[in-house]
């Protein structure tokens, strides 16, 4: 179904996620906790991301992916000293703490805890995040690269990264200390974002999410995360395909953002005259018009390509969230 068309909160907090800063409480996205001495060389066998050149202190986004590379979850995940905190979708919690578990063998030292439920985490997103992260005791945090992090007196972890391509950060605290934190940031000026804005600015920038541009139909490199992508880390679940798609420049499809002149729906065919070339993804109606990611056959052109979308015609645009350039 297509998201209705946010109202006018909606568009106030978005265009203070935009051009000052607010707030998203994503306490509803999973959080596992990967324990135990083989915790890096796991997840480094287990996803796209170099996890073993990872300190305490530092993160980074990585992606979940079948053994044909096909996409499950883009995860955050913070190395601590004593384990790697992953904030994976609400849609994929359950799924990849099953999943992750499978591979776990005997002898491995890894453990698995689901900490969601004793958790609360938010995204502060603008360019207003820094002074709200400075209130809060976390400045030492501002500047540094993504998915660093720190952790402040009262046990929260304070992450660089908004979620998003907008800059800001991501707050994982204790669950007991959700609603005096959230009105720190509150009374800091950050405006709430509801989830139907933020699922209309991850549209717009182009993060890709579950069941929609995440599915067994995309690998990471059509999706266009290359920044979760090591090529030099070895052997890991779904590494021969990726590897193989990169060195011959195999990537056939690419996703994007698409204006559109009409209102639409998920699942709609992308055409150019009476070829097919792609389907729609995702959709949102905004206060400039309607605005949708869909995946496009690279040959058939990139951004200022002229499409039909449904009953919609649509230009293509480059999001902010991914890329389409090999490395």
């Amino acid at each position: 179904m297509p998201t209705s068309a946010i109202d006018g909160k909606d568009t106030a907090a978005i265009q203070a996620a935009t051009a000052e800063v607010a707030v998203y409480d994503r306490s509803n996205w999973g959080l596992i906790r990967v324990s135990d001495d083989d915790r890096l060389r796991f997840l480094h066998n287990q996803s796209t991301n170099d996890f073993q050149s990872l300190k305490p202190g530092q993160g980074c986004d990585t992606v979940m992916v079948t053994s044909t590379a096909r996409t499950i979850d883009l995860v955050s995940s913070y190395v601590l000293d004593d384990a790697v905190i992953l904030l994976v979708s609400p849609s994929r919690r359950e799924f990849l703490l099953q999943w992750l578990d499978r591979y776990i063998f005997f002898a491995d030292k890894v453990q698995l805890t689901d900490i969601t439920e004793e958790t609360a985490t938010f995204s502060i997103i603008g360019p207003g995040s820094d002074a709200v992260v400075a209130k809060l005791g976390a400045g030492g945090i501002i500047g540094q690269p993504q998915g660093n992090h720190i952790t402040i007196d009262d046990g929260a972890i304070v992450a660089v990264g908004s979620g998003l391509a907008s800059p800001g950060y991501t707050l994982i605290l204790p669950v007991s200390q959700k609603q005096q934190v959230w009105q720190q940031i509150i009374d800091s000026g950050a405006v709430e974002l509801s989830d139907r804005a933020w699922d209309t600015l991850r549209i717009l920038q182009g993060r890709p999410a579950p069941d929609s541009e995440l599915t067994d139909d995309y690998n990471p490199l059509e999706v266009g995360l290359w920044q979760t992508i090591s090529f030099n880390k070895g052997c890991y679940i779904g590494q021969e395909t990726i590897a193989r798609l990169n060195t011959y420049k195999g990537v056939k499809q690419h996703l994007w953002g698409i204006r559109l002149n009409a209102p639409t729906e998920i699942g709609d065919t992308i055409t150019i005259g009476d070829e097919k070339v792609g389907k729609l993804t995702s959709y949102t109606e905004t206060p400039d018009g309607y605005f949708g990611l869909g995946y496009i056959r690279s040959k058939a052109g990139g951004a200022g390509l002229k499409v039909q979308v449904g009953n919609s015609e649509g230009e293509v645009i480059a999001i902010p969230f991914v890329s389409h350039e090999y490395p």
